[in-house]
């Protein structure tokens, strides 16, 4: 079932009002969420102005080869990390024009998880040109998979209006 994301309109409308009076730029890179991220942004009228583009970089080769994730990192602290999350924030900023970024990797479940990465846990990166990338960790209740992936757009959008270049 797909994730309603409804009522995360206002918090994209608030996004792309911000990027549009500051001139800014947008990439995302995900992997959990699979481009929903970027495909919210796109439900907001004059987001065409702000989105650069969306990296859908659900395997471990996407991540490599679009976003330049080196898969000796990915292979040392596998791909839900802080490490990737960054890393993949930082690629999006470079294979694109974008100002801003944001990453996700996590896992939405039902498997997948272990002991030490259980379903429900999910790394963000958040980066601006000019500034060091902004990691969060977050560990969603697993109500399931629609619900996680529900969970970290959410959390994706508030990390990034609360980037310094978006605040008031």
């Amino acid at each position: 079932m797909l994730t309603d994301l409804a009522p995360l309109l206002p918090a994209a409308e608030t996004l792309v009002r911000l990027c549009t009076e500051r001139g800014l730029m947008l990439a995302t890179a995900e992997s959990c969420t699979g481009g929903l991220i970027a495909g919210l942004i796109t439900e907001i009228a004059g987001s065409s102005a702000v989105l650069d583009r969306g990296f859908v970089t659900y395997s471990n080769e996407a991540k490599t080869g679009m976003i330049g994730v080196p898969a000796e990192l990915i292979g040392r602290v596998g791909a839900v990390s802080r490490e990737v999350a960054e890393a993949m924030a930082q690629g999006a900023l470079a294979a694109s024009r974008a100002d801003i970024a944001v990453s996700v990797t996590g896992i939405a479940g039902p498997g997948g998880g272990s002991a030490e990465k259980p379903v429900g846990l999910v790394h963000f990166g958040f980066a601006a040109r000019g500034a060091p990338v902004r990691h969060v960790v977050r560990r969603f209740e697993d109500r399931g998979r629609a619900a996680i992936r529900g969970d970290a757009i959410a959390q994706a959008l508030e990390g990034l209006l609360d980037l310094e270049v978006l605040k008031i």
